[in-house]
């Protein structure tokens, strides 16, 4: 049997008049969407706008809920409390929800977004937080994790649907956890190169370190960030990449 795997990309991160990234391109690529919820990025009309036309390219959607910081693109770590932390997710997730519906093209995960996303893998009380607001909201949203983390672990034993993510374009420290941006090599731009890495990944079922050591996990998902000069392009290297090596890229629904 072929080995599967979703392909996924952040999106919807414009606000107002500022665009970020090219979303009409990603959406002819990657198989599922995770769209910003007007916090770190996004706004009412960039979402609908997204929603809409990832239904007219058969690609699933979920809320990509992140801090409250369009100034630093949620890529800041913010103090706030694991309440807090609940209720700006489920206040995200209800955004999506409702204009997903109004798209007529309805959520089906939730992925938390750059600083909060992290904190996911490595704390487990705001992974705890954000695992909490899912499942009020709606329990049979799926949660896309960062694989080898605190919110994949305790999704699961709080009985929620867990997909594992990696990164294409991102390096990965040997403990498992992703190089901070501010380090050289931290992004992988050369499309080559993350198209080769990830499907030996994929295939091997281990995720590949900055110094080559190999960690094994679950990789149900694959994300390539869209807000880079070569993301397009490392998007559609990645997928011709899998599909050369035999793997099918189809979203987790």
């Amino acid at each position: 049997m072929a080995l599967c795997v979703d392909l996924n990309s952040d999106m919807a991160e414009g606000f107002g008049a500022y665009k970020m990234g090219d979303d009409a391109a990603m959406l002819s690529i990657v198989s599922s969407a995770n769209i910003a919820c007007g916090l770190h990025g996004g706004d009412p009309e960039i979402m609908a706008a997204t929603f809409a036309l990832a239904k007219e390219r058969g690609v699933a959607v979920g809320a990509h809920p992140g801090f409250p910081d369009l100034w630093g693109f949620g890529r800041r770590n913010i103090p706030f409390s694991a309440g807090e932390i609940e209720r700006l997710v489920a206040y995200q997730i209800g955004a999506a929800q409702a204009l997903s519906a109004y798209a007529g093209h309805p959520i089906t995960h939730v992925k938390a977004h750059g600083a909060l996303g992290n904190l996911t893998q490595q704390d487990e009380t705001v992974a705890r937080a954000v695992n909490n607001a899912i499942k009020a909201v709606d329990p049979n949203l799926i949660c896309l994790t960062i694989a080898l983390g605190h919110q994949e672990r305790q999704a699961r034993d709080m009985g929620l649907s867990v997909r594992s993510e990696i990164f294409a374009d991102r390096a990965y420290t040997d403990e498992g956890y992703l190089v901070h941006r501010s380090i050289a090599g931290a992004v992988i731009h050369d499309a080559a190169e993350a198209a080769a890495r990830t499907a030996r990944m994929v295939r091997d079922g281990a995720i590949e370190t900055i110094t080559g050591k190999r960690i094994e996990t679950s990789i149900e998902s694959i994300c390539v960030h869209s807000d880079t000069p070569s993301a397009v392009a490392i998007a559609r290297t990645v997928r011709d990449g899998l599909e050369a090596a035999g793997i099918v890229v189809r979203n987790f629904i």
